[in-house]
């Protein structure tokens, strides 16, 4: 009994690491450009209900994800617009972008579904010999395919981000973009590739919620993720491996916090609710004890010839 319960909430841990892995690596991409996109929050909404919405009409969950995706892309491309050529301040930005996403979502749920309902999302896939080994393959290799994705994505995103000439490019355009616009670097290009990647992966976490792991939509359904993601990749010092081990901690305490509530514990369920956010509280809290080093031009517009 015992050994059942562990793993369950050790399969919980892995599946509830899926959004928070494809936002936090996408705004990984952003930040090491130079720009800081608050607006992850809202980006995973519109995402989630974009999945959603198409999966209820059409049955179909590759058009469904794939929608999500382009529509994530696109607020991408918003963001970019607003802080890379208007130059305007990116909290402010990002925060817009949130409540405009926030209070869009809301408004097509009500136009368009009115009521909460549920889909068939994408069902556990289990991978030869690996989900028959004992225990490691319950909870790691009978999962759905965006879980698999998410996980992949932390080597990806490594390689990308440290071995390829493009990498190089978004940490050059974030570190010193002077120095790598006058070695014919295109700062501008970069960091728009590098939102329009950061809000494609935003649109499949919020995707990865409605379509995968809750398979439903119902306003504000990301709870804080968005945000808490940003904070994960300022605790994984703007590294991806970091922000695997980030957010397999986050999600072990939200585990925790699941089993708690459902646990015949005589402690308020709003208090056992909050305990993952005074975890992250905590996880910035130890940051300030030991060395961050953010780009150097993060947050800060760029004009060529300054």
């Amino acid at each position: 009994m015992i050994g059942s319960t562990i793993v369950s909430a050790a399969t919980t841990v892995i599946y509830l690491a899926t959004p928070y892995l494809y936002a936090s690596i996408g705004e990984t991409f952003g930040q090491l450009s130079g720009v800081l996109n608050l607006g992850v929050e809202g980006v995973m909404l519109m995402g989630a209900y974009a999945a959603f919405f198409t999966v209820l009409r059409t049955g179909s969950l590759t058009l469904g994800l794939l929608v999500a995706a382009v529509l994530g892309g696109s607020l991408g491309l918003v963001m970019a617009f607003m802080t890379v050529t208007l130059k305007a301040e990116q909290v402010i930005s990002g925060m817009g972008l949130y409540l405009f996403s926030l209070g869009l979502s809301e408004f097509l749920f009500k136009k368009t579904i009115g009521t909460v309902q549920t889909v068939s999302g994408f069902p556990p896939v289990n991978i030869p010999w690996f989900s028959s080994i004992p225990v490691i393959g319950e909870i790691l290799f009978r999962q759905n395919v965006l879980v698999y994705i998410a996980f992949a994505l932390v080597p990806f995103a490594w390689f990308v981000l440290s071995k390829t000439p493009f990498g190089l490019k978004v940490r050059a355009a974030g570190q010193n973009p002077e120095a790598a616009d006058s070695l014919g670097i295109n700062i501008v290009r970069v960091r728009y590739l590098a939102l329009m990647i950061g809000g494609l992966l935003s649109g499949i976490a919020g995707a990865s919620l409605s379509i995968a792991l809750l398979n439903v939509f119902q306003p504000n359904i990301t709870n804080g993720i968005g945000f808490i993601a940003v904070g994960l990749v300022f605790f994984a010092n703007w590294r991806p491996l970091g922000i695997l081990a980030g957010t397999l901690i986050f999600s072990t305490v939200t585990s925790l916090q699941l089993w708690m509530q459902v646990q015949d514990i005589n402690i308020p369920s709003d208090f056992l609710s909050m305990i993952p956010y005074i975890a992250i509280i905590l996880v910035f809290v130890s940051m300030m004890k030991r060395r961050v080093y953010p780009p150097a031009a993060l947050t800060k517009p760029f004009e060529r010839g300054e």
